[in-house]
């Protein structure tokens, strides 16, 4: 049931859709089409008045709204393949435009963090925000030493502002998993909770300057991720310092050209930057939307805002490089059967069946570049699939299918000749060789080196005294795991309850056959109605008896 602070939200909300001028774009829709009426009858719109267009509209009921829905604003605008142009390109605003809060309250911020005047920390601190965003904002500042950093801080009372929503986002989570089937498939409060830990995640500038740290270790050597370095002593879990770099927003595609820069390769190395973070680091950028992505002089890729990052348990990864690998090589079979064995589907779908939806789906996708997929038809048969085979939601996966969609969303825009398969399909089979082939076998063995070689030397006096032990009677096995005497305990009370189950249920057809033989002239002697009603009661309590109680186990 709702709070009444959850309804006054929902009231606050519609509010907002109706200040903007979105009921008419809510009540076009196919789910609320019967109620477009209600437009017409409501009495602020009887009188004409000037609006803007409805693509700014949308992003100001966003900003309106809060973080969470500035965040979904996000995410919309890298997919421009599902939106009309006018929408996708003013929800690109969301990405480092939002409404800024003013610098005076983050230079008393910094200065209150750190106890001392602002102009004892940095040589210099622009009060006008370089990029304003739904969680922090940043502002440009020299250190004492002439470096150029960027000083990053959280927005006020923003822990309240998405505590509040995700408490709505719960509720709604709840009812959704209590009324609609779908909803449990969907496993809404999981995803719910898995998009709570990410928000907060982002709360804590001390872990994302972590995430940072850790992803420029990752690329270190490399040319194909530029990370920035973090200055430490001034960072803070409200506050973050970093380096400051310069180059080209990756959306703006005309000052890449003008620059030289080759789009095609560009792309290429978005899609090798995905994949070796999951496959090959298991830790991946997760927030790579065109407003934390730009491109160097040199071509390579930099990177910004490090607030959520993604990892995956060696099981899920292995299974999900296995899904990758066969789904590059049309190998829809293995697809299915990697679905039934990870349980991602239930453990009776008929894998032939489910192969053939597979294969429906995503044969017609191959072999064309980016430009001519309508990845929006594609999802949308994916998700009837997975509701016909109740295939459940991932939680622990929705982060990296974001990603994956942003990546997909950029090189649509980079360069959307770009062959997705093509490029990703060898550097997963060189990836898989190097974890499941022999390289990766020796390398573990080469690893466990240290480890044996504490271990070896003292197996030969292990292997004499087990032997001894052995051939002289005293070798024991003790039993004190707590969990195994639970277990044995267990065993032994299933084993009673058996044989009285079998001794009731034996006096219970003993009872039947008597009592279908009641004509019998022996069994007439013995009273046969009334032994057989006193075989039955007897088996029937003996059943009753060993029936679980519904504690056994606790």
């Amino acid at each position: 049931m709702m709070r009444p602070a959850q309804i006054t939200r929902l009231i606050h909300i519609n509010y907002v859709l109706v200040k903007h001028g979105l009921d008419e774009i809510i009540l076009a829709t196919h789910l609320f089409r019967p109620f477009r009426f209600l437009y017409y009858t409501a009495p602020w719109n009887w009188v004409p008045r000037q609006r803007d267009p409805r693509a700014v509209r949308i992003r100001q009921a966003l900003e309106e709204l809060g973080p969470i829905y500035v965040k979904f604003g996000q995410i919309l605008s890298t997919r421009q393949d599902l939106l009309p142009d006018d929408i996708a390109l003013e929800l690109a605003r969301l990405q480092d435009d939002v409404p800024p809060f003013p610098g005076s309250d983050a230079r008393a911020r910094i200065e209150s963090t750190f106890g001392q005047p602002i102009a004892t920390l940095f040589a210099q601190f622009d009060e006008t925000p370089l990029a304003s965003a739904s969680i922090a904002q940043v502002h440009a500042a020299r250190l004492n030493d002439g470096a150029d950093v960027v000083v990053k801080i959280l927005r006020p009372n923003i822990r309240h502002l998405i505590k509040r929503d995700v408490n709505l986002l719960y509720t709604v989570a709840r009812m959704a998993e209590r009324y609609w089937k779908v909803g449990r498939r969907l496993r809404a409060i999981e995803v719910v909770a898995e998009f709570e830990k990410t928000l907060y995640d982002e709360l804590d500038l001390l872990r994302e300057a972590a995430n940072a740290s850790q992803l420029r270790r990752n690329f270190s050597g490399t040319d194909l991720l530029y990370v920035p370095e973090v200055y430490w002593d001034y960072c803070r879990p409200g506050i973050m310092v970093m380096e400051r770099i310069y180059g080209i927003q990756i959306s703006n595609v005309k000052a890449l050209r003008d620059n030289g820069i080759d789009l095609k390769s560009l792309s290429e190395r978005g899609v090798e930057i995905f994949f070796t973070q999951v496959f090959r680091h298991n830790f991946f950028h997760a927030d790579m939307h065109p407003g934390n992505l730009f491109v160097g002089r040199d071509g390579r890729y930099m990177a910004v805002d490090f607030g959520i990052m993604g990892t995956l348990n060696p099981v899920d990864q292995r299974y999900l490089a296995e899904n990758f690998l066969a789904f590059f090589n049309r190998d829809y079979r293995r697809v299915a059967e990697l679905h039934v064995e990870s349980a991602w589907v239930p453990a009776g779908t008929r894998v032939d069946e489910f192969e053939s939806a597979i294969r429906t789906v995503c044969e017609p996708i191959f072999e064309k570049p980016l430009k001519e997929i309508s990845f929006g038809n594609v999802l949308l048969r994916l998700f009837q699939t997975a509701r016909r085979f109740d295939m459940e939601v991932q939680p622990q996966l929705v982060l990296l299918q974001k990603t994956l969609l942003n990546i997909e969303g950029l090189g649509r825009q980079l360069y959307p000749e770009l062959d997705l398969w093509k490029t990703a399909k060898p550097f997963l089979e060189r990836t898989m060789s190097e974890q499941l082939g022999a390289r990766a076998v020796f390398r573990n063995l080469r690893d466990s080196a240290p480890e044996w070689g504490k271990v070896i030397p003292e197996l030969p006096v292990l292997a004499h005294s087990f032997l001894e032990q052995a051939t002289s009677g005293k070798l024991q096995v003790e039993w004190t795991s707590k969990e195994l005497t639970r277990l044995r305990r267990e065993l032994r009370q299933a084993n009673r309850r058996n044989v009285i189950a079998i001794i009731g249920t034996g006096l219970v057809l003993a009872a039947a056959v008597i009592y279908g033989l009641d004509g019998y002239a022996p069994l007439v002697l013995l009273g046969a109605p009334w032994l057989s009603w006193i075989l039955g009661l007897a088996g029937i309590a003996l059943l009753v008896l060993c029936w679980p109680d519904g504690h056994d186990g606790d």
